[in-house]
């Protein structure tokens, strides 16, 4: 999928905070909170899918406007919903305030006066056009300048989080089934029914995988790590996890498939890495040897050739992959 990318510190120190000023023209008023700091080093990352951009932003601490001039001269009116990675938003419109923290989504529309007052930090954006998100409208409009719902807005948040991770390596046919996976999931973020979850269900799953095996592999090394601790951790269910990792042969099974993962990992590293029995303890197997039976049921392979094999610059086979299949995004996107 195609990404328009622009960094300003391909440019001299000078031009840099014109240039991105110049990037926002008619849309945005820019200013840094940091007056005469010199250099002004931020990037954006945007795709394009028709009726729905998504944003990646990292910049310096800005106060944004949009303004009636501006309104007038650029009518866009497409609503906007932010992410902050680890800053807190002041937001100002005519009749309302907020304090968006990070983590945790808010919505705006760029119809409405507005000030947004940051500093420096990353942000996903997603910007919707009325046209392709009409159908959600009302909802959209009665988020804006709002807090969203601590569970909704938690769900909606790791989704962006998973399109940024996904959507570079897409293809375009299904990059554009986004738009249709992306209304439903906002929907029934910002106004929970059983309708419109039914209708999310198969994305709400992705993003509650990806939130469990971001808990899995923050957790590898701990003989704690089961299914309470993930149930925790990832706010779910002891059924619903039961039913998202039912294809993956069950928690444990999936536990063991990300922890022999890491051990081949570790085994690459060359002569500097853990020894086998190191790693058979660090990744919570009994002994060797049933970490290197494991290890053989799922690779094919030995601990030890795998170890022989690093060292002379060869790998036996692929690294079994513990991150969310590709081929499962997309299946999810056509419905599949």
């Amino acid at each position: 999928m195609r990404c328009d990318e622009f960094y300003t510190g391909d440019l001299p120190a000078r031009m840099q905070l014109g240039a991105w000023q110049s990037l926002y023209v008619n849309v945005f008023e820019a200013s840094p909170l940091a007056a005469g700091s010199g250099e002004f080093l931020a990037r954006n990352r945007a795709w394009n899918l028709g009726g729905l951009v998504l944003n990646h932003v990292s910049a310096p601490g800005l106060s944004v406007l949009r303004t009636k001039p501006l309104i007038r001269r650029e009518p866009i009116d497409h609503w906007a919903i932010t992410l902050s990675k680890q800053r807190v938003t002041h937001l100002s419109s005519e009749n309302d305030s907020l304090a968006a923290p990070p983590g945790l989504p808010f919505v705006l529309s760029l119809g409405q006066v507005m000030e947004n007052r940051r500093d420096a930090d990353e942000r996903i954006q997603l910007y919707l056009s009325r046209d392709t998100f009409y159908d959600i409208g009302s909802l959209l409009d009665a988020s804006c300048m709002t807090e969203l719902h601590m569970s909704g807005g938690r769900l909606l948040a790791d989704y962006m989080h998973l399109l940024l991770r996904n959507l570079p390596g897409l293809d375009n046919d299904n990059a554009l089934r986004l738009v249709d996976s992306t209304r439903a999931m906002i929907a029934a973020c910002l106004a929970p029914s059983v309708g419109r979850v039914a209708d999310a269900r198969r994305v709400i799953n992705v993003t509650l995988m990806e939130r469990v095996r971001l808990v899995v592999r923050r957790h590898l090394r701990s003989s704690k790590l089961g299914s309470e601790l993930i149930c925790r951790d990832a706010g779910t269910s002891r059924s619903q996890l039961y039913r998202l990792l039912e294809g993956e042969g069950g928690v444990g099974r999936y536990i063991q498939k990300l922890r022999l993962s890491e051990a081949f990992s570790l085994l690459c590293q060359g002569p500097q890495s853990l020894t086998i029995a190191a790693i058979a303890e660090a990744m919570c197997f009994a002994d060797s040897s049933s970490f290197a039976r494991a290890f053989r049921r799922e690779f094919g392979v030995s601990p030890s050739d795998v170890r022989a094999a690093a060292q002379t610059g060869l790998s036996p086979i692929p690294v079994a992959a513990d991150d969310i299949d590709m081929k499962t995004f997309a299946s999810c996107l056509r419905g599949q």
